[in-house]
């Protein structure tokens, strides 16, 4: 009987310790200083089935970040980062990008010059590096335009930080 409650007392006090919340954010949503175009700050996006890892992705508008993207997962998978224009147009090419039968290889999915935004398509196991400016003051999006992957819930949050940089 003694064993019992002396389980159970360190069972709860596990699942309290567990429950309660940091007091400061953890470290990979602070920035200290955004990225330049001579000096990018980093960013590691891994692409799994079907989510993106962190989310949020926190940036800082008009920085230059150096984007290092796994694809972790076991199908192929797209980073697809931008405002809702962005979006729209590789959600339409994505889905004309189809092959009309289950033999046929996909035409490559392709939007009209200027469209903005940063695409990245990786197959399983793939990985790159890729620099990005954050546009100004627009919302931004993270998905993954592959058919059906956005219905299973391969969408990530972008987290805008408007930060005052000191000397």
């Amino acid at each position: 009987m003694f064993v019992v409650i002396v389980f159970g007392v360190v069972a709860t006090a596990l699942v309290l310790i567990g429950m309660q919340r940091p007091s400061e954010p953890p470290p990979d949503l602070v920035i200290s200083q955004p990225g330049t175009a001579s000096q990018p700050r980093d960013v590691t996006v891994i692409m799994r089935d079907y989510r993106f890892d962190p989310t949020p992705v926190v940036l800082v508008p008009g920085e230059t970040v150096r984007f290092t993207i796994f694809n972790a997962g076991l199908v192929e998978h797209d980073f697809v980062i931008g405002n809702e224009a962005v979006q729209r147009a590789w959600h339409v090419a994505d889905a004309e990008a189809v092959p009309p039968n289950l033999l046929a290889t996909a035409p490559p999915a392709s939007v009209p010059p200027g469209t903005g935004g940063l695409r990245v398509l990786l197959g399983s196991g793939q990985q790159t590096v890729v620099e990005y400016t954050v546009p100004g003051e627009e919302q931004l999006a993270l998905l993954c335009h592959i058919p059906g992957h956005i219905e299973r819930g391969m969408v990530g949050a972008v987290d805008l930080r408007h930060i005052t940089v000191r000397p």
